[in-house]
Formats: structure tokens, C-alpha cells, sequence
């Protein structure tokens, strides 16, 4: 496994082996040891959710307070834009974001610590997206930032108005928004 730093603090790229023959291609999706050994993270994944996109869906920016989620998130099939954004008071990199291609075709993942918000648009015809989270699913502690705050002005690749929830579309804004201290 390689490891990618990226300009966000402790977020990283990580490439896995492709092993491709006539019958198609192999690649371990996760291997705890291995894991450890390229990024000195010991890390207690307790779920692992899929989603389903359409072409130009946009989920999130999402994170959750009080149990913020580390989140190793892998394209299986198609093709999204990524998004992280630094919400740690205290990080070098914090109010700062990032945006990533991340395809089924290149076998990598990328790993966000808790205290980043998230979120990708759909950019083939549909994706698959598999992640896996240090921490339980908890409704009570989610939070949304928008996706087109001003003040971020992250510049989307859209083609077309994107396909976006009502949860969503009421997302706070950068200056409103729960922080991490």
C-alpha cells in the first residue's frame, strides 16, 4: 500500500496493489495490518455503509459532533468528485478543504480523521461508494454544511444543477456551523 499525504492535515490518499489477468483484477479492499503498517493508524472500524448514486448527486457536506466519524471511503463502481473539509480549530489545515477524484478503476481510498465534514458528487452515470467509519451512525449528533457555502467556494465540476436532498439544501453555513475544538 502507498500512502498519499494531501494538503489537509492527516487526511491521506492510499493507493492498493491492482493485480489484473485475464479474468479481471483483484485488490484487497482493506487489510487491517497492512493498514497499520503503511499509516501508523490502529484504527477500530465499527460500520461499513454503501451508498448508491445517480449522475449528479450531491450528498453532504455531512459530520457528526460529539461522535465525529473517521471515515476510509473507497469508489467500487464509477466515478465521484470528493470533498473534505478541515473542522478542527486546532489543525494546521483547519477552514481548509480539499476535493478528490476517487474512481473504481484506480483502487484508491481515502481516509479523513473525525472533525472533517464530507461529501462527493455523482460524476459518471451512477457509483457505488463504500465507507467505512470509526464510529456509529448518530442522527441525533449530525450535522450538514453547505455545499455551496460562499465563504468555502468549493467549484464543483458540474454539468447540470445538481440532484441534492432537502436535508441537504438546509445545510448551515461555514460561519455557523459546529466546529471541533
Amino acid at each position: 500500500m502507498k500512502v498519499l499525504t494531501t494538503a489537509l492535515h492527516g487526511t491521506l490518499r492510499l493507493q492498493g496493489a491492482l493485480h489484473h489477468d485475464e479474468r479481471g483484477l483483484f485488490t484487497e479492499l482493506f487489510n487491517r495490518r497492512d493498514f497499520r503498517a503503511a499509516t501508523g493508524l490502529d484504527i477500530d472500524f465499527v460500520q461499513d455503509n454503501l451508498s448508491h448514486s445517480k449522475r449528479h448527486v450531491l450528498r453532504g457536506l455531512h459530520y457528526q459532533v460529539v461522535e465525529p466519524q473517521g471515515k476510509l471511503i473507497r469508489v467500487l463502481r464509477g466515478e465521484v468528485y470528493d470533498v473534505a473539509v478541515d473542522l478542527r480549530r486546532a489543525s494546521p489545515s483547519f477552514g481548509r478543504w480539499a476535493g478528490f477524484r476517487l474512481n473504481a478503476e484506480s483502487a484508491q481510498a481515502l481516509w479523513l480523521p473525525p472533525g472533517f465534514a464530507h461529501g462527493f458528487l455523482t460524476l459518471s452515470d451512477s457509483a457505488d461508494c463504500l465507507y467505512k467509519t470509526t464510529a456509529h451512525y448518530a442522527p441525533q449528533h449530525e450535522r450538514c454544511l453547505r455545499w455551496d457555502d460562499p465563504t468555502l467556494n468549493i467549484p464543483w465540476p458540474l454539468s447540470s444543477k445538481p440532484i441534492i436532498t432537502v436535508k441537504d439544501r438546509a445545510g448551515l453555513s461555514w460561519s455557523d456551523a459546529d466546529k471541533f475544538d
